[in-house]
């Protein structure tokens, strides 16, 4: 039996804005479990706070590319998040060693307001990422990271009052 489709799709208004304003990091061992109704998380139960990432405006972006596979029958998802953190630190430096440790849950806040998890089922690792010093004195001395993840689906939604809620834990 096929899957049977549930709806189509109108365009709608221009009111859609690209770009990501913030992220929450959580090592993927503290996620005990994520409850999700009709593709929207409704609740996240976390042993531990997710660290929030304020980012530069219009500096991060996250895709998820999906791959099919006609002759095994199969569907993957490959999630990306990269982003810039501005000025090498020692503290920083320390923490992206940690990150480069773990396996992750991302949950990216997009500029339409919207949560999303990444690396839900099988967790997001930090990629390849680069420290730059820079050249001249108006580049980025910084760091430039990039997460992967392959997934089954697509990311879910995070409604608004379990996303405010990751970080009051």
């Amino acid at each position: 039996m096929s899957c049977a489709l549930t709806q189509g799709y109108n365009l709608d208004c221009r009111d859609s804005t690209g770009g990501i304003k913030e992220i929450g990091i959580i090592e993927f061992d503290n996620v005990e479990s994520v409850t999700i109704a009709a593709g929207v998380i409704t609740g996240i139960a976390q042993l531990a706070n997710f660290r929030k990432y304020q980012l530069i405006a219009h500096t991060g972006d996250f895709e998820q590319t999906v791959t099919p596979s006609r002759e095994n029958g199969t569907l993957e998802v490959k999630q990306s998040l990269k982003f810039p953190i501005n000025k090498m630190t020692t503290s920083v430096r320390n923490e992206l060693l940690l990150l480069a440790q773990n396996r992750l849950m991302i949950v990216v806040l997009d500029t339409n307001g919207k949560a999303w998890l990444l690396g839900q089922d099988f967790g997001m690792m930090l990629g390849a990422s680069s420290a730059k010093s820079g050249v001249k004195l108006g580049d980025r001395n910084g760091f430039e990271l990039m997460f992967e993840s392959d997934e089954k689906t697509l990311a879910n939604e995070v409604s608004s009052g379990i996303y405010a809620s990751l970080f009051d834990y």
